[in-house]
C-alpha cells in the first residue's frame, strides 16, 4: 500500500505579491507549518490567502464576493508598502512529495475607476504544461468576462476541476466560545468558521458518523477534563442542537450541563477536535492553544502528526505559543518566521535563518531558538503604562 500522507495532494508552494503585510513572498510548505511571528506580522493574512482561493470555487462565493463582501475591496487587500496601485497577485502548487508541482494556479487582480475588482491574469498549469492563459481573445472582446474567474466557473473548467475541487475542501477554524454558546448572534451563518453554527454542523452530520465522532472526541476531552464523563447531542423543544455533557462530582449520579456552561477551553478542544475528524483538505488553526492548559498545548502537534498518518490531511497553524512548538517531532522546515520590515512582512523559514541554526546546534529546543525573533523589541515598556 502506498504511503497515503505521502501520495495526498497537498499545497506545496505559495506566492504572494502585494497581499495585506506582503509586499513579496515565496513560501515552500511543508505538510504541518506553524506560523510564528509578533503581533500584527501578517501571521492570519498569510492563512488567509489560502481560505481566498477557497471562497472562490465555494458554493455562494466567486472572485466578485471574496474580494468585495468578504475583505472589503482591493483597496484593503493591497499591501501597504505597494507601489503605485500594483496588482495583487497569489500563486499556489499543488502536488505531493514525488511530484510537488502538479497542479500550479494563479491570478492577479486589480480594480477599475468604480472600485469593482477584475482579473489582470489567470494561469493554470499541468505538469508544466499551460492548460489556461488569460485574458484570451474572448477576454479582450468582452472585457466584463474578467470579473470572474475560471476557477470559479464549471462549465469552462473541467480541464482543472481537481484545483477547484482540492480548493473546496480548504477548511478555516477559530471557535469564538461565545458564539457557540449564542448561534443567535450567526443568524443565517453556515459552516461559520468562528463557531455560530457549530452545533448545527454536527447535528447535519449523519448519526452513525456524528455518535462515532462524539465517542472518539469525549475520551480525547476526559485526558483534559477529567471530570466529563458523558458528551451527547440532543435538541431541544425547538429542535435546536444542544451539546450535553455529564460531570462527576459528589452526587451518585452526577450532573448534565449544555454548552453553554461549558469553559472556553472545553469548547475550544471541542472544536478543534472535531475539525480534524471532518474533513479531508487543508485546515487552517488560528492559535489553537487560546484557553488550554500547557500540557495539553504540547501534545497537539502529535494530534496533527497521527491525523496526518492516517489520512495525509496538510495542516496550517498560526500561533503565539512557545509550549506548541516544545514537542521534538516538529521539524524547523515546519516553522514559518515572519519579521515585519518597512518594505512588508518577510517570511522566512525557520531553518534559513543562521542564528536559530546555531542555537539548535548548541543545544537550545526549537521553540527556545524560535520565539526570540516573535518578541517585540521594546515589550518591556508596557509596564511603564500605568505611571
Amino acid at each position: 500500500m502506498k504511503d497515503k500522507a505521502r501520495e495526498s495532494l497537498r499545497i506545496t508552494r505559495l506566492i504572494l505579491e502585494n497581499w495585506r503585510n506582503f509586499s513579496r513572498a515565496d513560501i515552500q510548505i511543508a505538510r504541518c507549518v506553524f506560523v510564528i511571528g509578533p503581533n500584527a506580522s501578517g501571521k492570519s493574512n498569510l492563512l488567509d490567502s489560502i481560505r481566498f482561493l477557497h471562497d472562490i470555487v465555494a458554493v455562494g462565493g466567486g472572485f466578485q464576493a471574496a474580494v468585495m463582501r468578504k475583505r472589503g475591496g482591493v483597496t484593503r487587500l493591497r499591501c501597504l508598502a505597494a507601489r503605485r496601485y500594483p496588482d495583487i497577485s497569489l500563486q499556489i502548487a499543488l502536488g505531493s512529495d514525488t511530484s510537488p508541482a502538479s497542479w500550479e494556479y494563479s491570478l492577479s487582480f486589480t480594480q477599475d475607476n468604480r472600485q469593482r475588482p477584475y482579473l489582470r491574469s489567470e494561469r493554470v498549469l499541468r505538469e508544466g504544461v499551460v492548460l489556461l492563459a488569460r485574458p484570451d481573445d474572448e477576454d479582450r472582446r468582452d472585457p466584463e468576462r474578467l470579473s470572474q474567474t475560471y476557477l470559479e466557473q464549471v462549465n469552462v473548467n473541467q480541464q482543472f476541476r481537481r484545483v477547484a475541487e482540492f480548493l473546496d475542501t480548504v477548511r478555516y477554524l477559530h471557535i469564538v466560545p461565545q458564539l457557540v454558546r449564542e448561534p443567535d448572534r450567526s443568524v443565517g451563518k453556515t459552516n461559520d468558521p468562528f463557531g455560530g453554527d457549530f452545533l448545527q454542523q454536527i447535528a447535519r452530520t449523519p448519526e452513525k458518523t456524528r455518535n462515532a465522532r462524539l465517542r472518539r472526541i469525549r475520551e480525547t476531552l476526559k485526558v483534559a477534563v477529567p471530570q466529563l464523563k458523558e458528551l451527547d447531542l440532543r435538541a431541544d423543544v425547538r429542535g435546536t442542537p444542544h451539546l450535553w455533557g455529564k460531570y462527576e462530582h459528589w452526587r451518585p449520579q452526577g450532573a448534565w450541563q449544555t454548552e453553554s456552561d461549558f469553559s472556553d477551553g472545553t469548547l475550544r478542544l471541542l472544536g478543534l477536535l472535531w475539525a480534524v475528524l471532518d474533513g479531508s483538505g487543508p485546515l487552517l488553526l488560528e492559535e489553537p492553544e487560546l484557553s488550554l492548559h500547557p500540557e495539553v498545548i504540547r501534545y497537539i502537534p502529535q494530534l496533527f502528526a497521527r491525523m496526518q498518518r492516517r489520512s495525509g490531511r496538510q495542516v496550517f497553524v498560526s500561533s503565539h505559543s512557545t509550549d506548541l512548538l516544545l514537542d521534538e517531532g516538529i521539524g524547523v522546515d515546519e516553522v514559518l518566521v515572519l519579521q515585519p520590515e518597512a518594505e512588508g512582512t518577510v517570511v522566512r523559514p525557520a531553518g534559513g535563518l543562521e542564528q536559530i541554526k546555531m542555537l539548535l546546534e548548541g543545544g537550545s529546543s526549537l521553540a527556545e531558538a524560535v520565539f526570540p525573533y516573535t518578541r517585540p523589541v521594546r515589550a518591556h515598556q508596557l509596564a511603564l503604562f500605568a505611571e
